[in-house]
């Protein structure tokens, strides 16, 4: 494929990028930056594929203005993806999660918030041969994800699979969704749920809403249902707003990190995260997504940003796995590095396959 020649050449010369695939779709899109400058978002106003921290670090985009627009239909290869050893013995990994995990329900305990969610990082030894090969089976293995792969040199090489969108905005009409809660999918028609997830997702509706409230004049909500993502499944709230002013910076601000990758109340839970982790998560659990524009239908209003989860780090001669999962008072430690263990799996198989 073309597009996929120019991404090489492109990676091959340090300059930015970014190549994504939209939820359902089987259009491929990149945004070739034409400069190796580092453009930061300031007011929401700008238009391109922005690209955001966790917590600390620089908000940039790649400008629409300044890159080379390819799109192309994926082909419909399928990839057999090889089994790989889940670790759910590794002592050390499990003994720093397990002791986080610990900490994190005795703050809950202590009332300081009301859910957190502790994440790790994993690091294995890789060595990139083919990005579009490995874009290509990226979506193969995750269709109904917002697939993705961003690099800056400034920045590093990103690649994601995220089941959770953060917010669409078209015209005064915001969509997005509360989603929590995991548990491993077996294809099972019937799907039962704890009450530990049940609560968890609930607060993340809540959150949502609430934050909504101030920039809406009507909110709508659907009732809980199951959404899978490839090993795993969640339980998911559709959530549609009709704003009253579309001050997008105000509203991404108020919603970014939601309870789904942080906790509850936001800012507590997020201060406690950077201090007790134990690693800076840059990017992951921040967000990406096309701002003020959609390329693929060639609007040059609509945003469609996504929660950077399902997603690592590509370094040299490594990838940087990043995984968490939702603590409530009623958590169990072992439990909780078990799921982080099976979200790491079909990522792994991408990267191994």
């Amino acid at each position: 494929m073309y597009l996929f020649k120019c991404l090489a050449k492109q990676y091959n010369d340090q300059k930015p990028f970014a190549v994504y695939r939209k939820p359902n779709s089987t259009t491929a899109v990149g945004l070739f930056q034409k400069t190796y400058a580092l453009c930061e978002v300031e007011t929401f106003e700008e238009q391109g594929f922005i690209f955001a921290p966790f917590a600390e670090g620089k908000r940039f985009y790649i400008p629409l203005a300044e890159s080379a627009i390819i799109k192309e239909t994926l082909n419909e290869a399928t990839y057999e993806l090889a089994d790989v050893v889940l670790d759910y013995e590794n002592k050390e990994a499990k003994e720093a999660f397990e002791d986080l995990v610990t900490r994190c329900v005795n703050a809950i305990k202590d009332k300081k918030f009301g859910k957190v969610v502790p994440s790790r990082k994993e690091s294995l030894s890789y060595q990139v041969e083919d990005l579009g090969i490995l874009f290509q089976k990226l979506c193969s293995t995750y269709p109904t994800a917002f697939c993705s792969l961003v690099y800056h040199p400034q920045i590093g090489l990103w690649m994601g699979a995220t089941p959770e969108t953060l917010l669409t905005v078209n015209g005064n009409t915001l969509k997005t969704m509360a989603l929590a809660g995991t548990q491993v999918n077996h294809g099972q028609e019937k799907v039962e749920w704890g009450i530990k997830e049940q609560e968890e997702q609930l607060f993340v509706t809540d959150f949502i809403t609430e934050t909504l409230k101030p920039f809406s004049s009507d909110i709508t909500t659907s009732e809980p249902y199951s959404k899978r993502a490839a090993k795993v499944m969640h339980i998911c709230t559709d959530i549609t707003a009709t704003l009253k002013d579309k001050n997008l910076k105000s509203i991404v601000e108020a919603l970014h990190p939601t309870p789904a990758v942080c906790g509850m109340p936001k800012a507590v839970a997020r201060d406690f995260l950077v201090k007790e982790e134990g690693y800076h998560r840059t990017y992951y659990a921040g967000y990406l997504g096309e701002l003020n524009c959609n390329v693929e239908l060639e609007n040059t209003e609509e945003t469609n940003l996504f929660v950077n989860l399902r997603c690592m780090n590509i370094e040299e001669d490594k990838v940087n796995l990043y995984i968490g999962c939702g603590v409530t008072i009623d958590s169990d430690p072992t439990s909780e590095f078990i799921e982080t263990v099976n979200k790491s799996s079909t990522m792994k198989k991408v990267l191994i396959g």
